[in-house]
């Protein structure tokens, strides 16, 4: 059965947010980097991760930490390659799409994406961006 409704509002991103904890710890990819590397204590992180998702979708204003601070101390204890990030994602969007639909879960999933990109480039040294910037040629002397 399709979901029917959007996210709205705080109890909707909990709902969102716990869902997906759950499907990526059971995950044999990358489960072991939160349970066994990170040690998450995922009741303390929950709010957390609320808190960066009603930021993200709604503006709230809640979320005033390190995402990428967090995810490079992760990468030097356990490389973060790009399977893991594509795995995430695929969680992620799945979880969206399973439990809402509308404005709020593409934005959730569009968003999901440009934070997976930018913190592979980062967490490697490559940058946040994954646009190229563009060169001038030196003028001809």
């Amino acid at each position: 059965m399709a979901p029917e409704h959007d996210l709205a509002d705080r109890d909707d991103v909990s709902l969102l947010v716990t869902e997906f904890y759950r499907r990526a710890f059971a995950d044999p990819l990358i489960g072991p980097l939160f349970t066994d590397i990170a040690h998450m204590d995922l009741p303390a992180h929950l709010p957390v991760m609320c808190d960066f998702w009603e930021t993200v979708l709604f503006r709230a204003g809640l979320y005033r930490r390190n995402a990428l601070q967090v995810h490079v101390q992760l990468h030097r204890l356990a490389p973060l390659e790009a399977q893991h990030f594509s795995r995430w994602l695929s969680l992620w969007s799945g979880t969206v799409d399973d439990l809402f639909t509308g404005e709020k879960a593409e934005l959730a999933k569009r968003q999901a994406e440009r934070i997976a990109g930018s913190l592979l480039r980062r967490v490697n040294g490559t940058g946040s961006s994954e646009l190229i910037t563009i060169q001038r040629r030196a003028p001809a002397v």
